[in-house]
């Protein structure tokens, strides 16, 4: 176990990365319980609110980003601020990710239906620095022989491959396969290849005077939404907690 740790962790330099990807996960799902605590009107937590302004947990995240950032640029590679730094980081963009919705939306949208997007870009970010630690690297050069890679040509040629594919997933309106596929070039392939989802730049294009398509494409997305919307927000309720139905005034956090 050692001598993999030192091998795939250590001596790659991934140590600080995988202290991110923890921290900023623990980050997340502590907020989350305070937060969800907070709502029930259980425990000692309650709102920040100096001043009668409500200070909401992305001020402090952007604060821990910016130290653990620029404490990681100034730091030896393998150094205990390296660690630290990256410790810090991950803590400050669990906050600033578990607010995504109110950025995004520059609206307290937290507990609201368009807060879902804040679990589910957490949920992509951990997958994709996971996938990372693994040993994928962007555009399929990790899936590149020794040989393959000492060859300038054929790097070139793949990473730009793989590029336009993951850029055709997203201008068919498939951001999640587009990222992902950045990672895995086999499932942006997939998407670049299937059809566009209804409203994405590319359906606009090329579909508006092909009606069987259009409407090929739009029984494709509705029977792919229904079977996977309902799982999709259970599991988002389980780890961020329920929607209410209409917008709170004082939110938590």
């Amino acid at each position: 176990m050692g001598h993999w740790w030192y091998r795939n962790i250590v001596e790659p330099g991934k140590l600080p990365m995988l202290l991110a990807l923890v921290s900023f996960v623990m980050s997340f799902l502590v907020t989350r319980t305070i937060t969800r605590m907070i709502r029930a009107g259980k425990g000692p937590f309650r709102n920040v609110t100096p001043g009668g302004m409500h200070v909401h947990h992305v001020v402090p995240g952007v604060v821990l980003v910016i130290i653990g950032g620029f404490g990681a640029i100034g730091s030896a590679h393998h150094s205990f601020g390296a660690l630290l730094s990256a410790v810090l980081f991950g803590l400050g963009a669990g906050l600033v990710l578990d607010e995504f919705a109110l950025i995004l939306h520059l609206d307290d949208v937290y507990w609201s239906e368009q807060g879902r997007k804040s679990v589910e870009i957490v949920v992509l970010t951990a997958a994709l620095v996971a996938l990372v630690l693994g040993g994928f690297l962007p555009f399929g050069v990790n899936e590149l022989t020794a040989d393959e890679r000492s060859n300038r040509g054929l790097v070139v040629i793949n990473t730009a491959t793989n590029f336009f594919l993951a850029l055709v997933a997203l201008w068919k309106g498939k951001p999640r396969t587009a990222l992902v596929g950045v990672l895995i070039p086999f499932v942006a392939l997939i998407g670049a290849i299937r059809l566009a989802r209804p409203g994405s730049p590319y359906a606009k294009r090329f579909y508006a005077k092909r009606p069987k398509a259009r409407a090929k494409a739009g029984l494709r997305a509705y029977r792919h939404d229904r079977r996977w919307a309902v799982p999709r927000r259970k599991i988002q309720d389980w780890i961020g907690g329920a929607p209410t139905p209409e917008k709170e005034t004082a939110r938590p956090g």
